[in-house]
């Protein structure tokens, strides 16, 4: 009996040091890192160097996607004026320089302020609501002439090509898309005259 009791202590006290020999392999690289040692310094470095490699990577992704936002915007308010695209070069998309994509972001989105503004006010707004008031509705659909400001095919296809290539006739088009083609085709030395009645009437002609 006494000889099974120590066999049973020897077999303990055997799993107690294989026990706390496992938990010294598993809380050494910490204790050491703790502790300041070499190794331990050299895997925090390399772990900070990640993440800060990782939060660049996604910062570069959500600049060139802010520069996509603020191109798209820009464009769509030259489309609604029928004016030429601001150029885009595509350079951020290659360059892995947060700093110039910032820069490339912030020329984009004075362009998309820029544009949203002068096509918000065209420069005879008022002259061209005058003229409306006596025409159509916006969206009036009835041939031969077409939306707010009575545009003619033949109107539409020379101050408005690509709307009416895209949205259809000027019954389509926003009330700014029908007011930038009109002043299209006042800049072109058209003036007021293709409304002889209600320019005159506006006090236009």
């Amino acid at each position: 009996m006494h000889v099974r009791n120590s066999r049973v202590l020897l077999l303990a006290a055997v799993i107690g040091l294989a026990a706390a020999l496992s938990l010294g392999a598993v809380l050494r690289p910490q204790s050491a890192e703790a502790n300041g040692s070499p190794a331990g310094k050299a895997r925090a470095s390399k772990r900070a160097h990640n993440a800060r490699r990782l939060a660049v990577v996604a910062e570069l992704r959500r600049t060139l996607d802010g520069i996509h936002a603020k191109r798209n915007e820009a464009w769509k308010w030259q489309d609604v004026m029928s004016a030429s695209r601001a150029r885009y070069g595509g350079y951020a998309e290659h360059s892995s320089s947060l700093a110039y994509r910032r820069s490339v972001l912030a020329l984009w989105a004075q362009r998309a302020t820029q544009a949203r503004l002068l096509a918000q006010h065209p420069p005879r707004l008022k002259d061209w609501l005058c003229i409306h008031h006596y025409e159509g509705a916006w969206n009036d659909p009835n041939a031969p002439y077409y939306g707010g400001l009575q545009m003619d095919w033949s109107f539409m296809q020379a101050y408005g090509p690509t709307l009416l290539r895209t949205k259809g006739t000027a019954d389509h088009w926003t009330p700014l898309e029908q007011i930038w083609v009109a002043e299209r085709a006042y800049e072109s030395g058209r003036g007021f005259y293709p409304w002889p009645n209600t320019a005159r009437w506006c006090g236009l002609i």
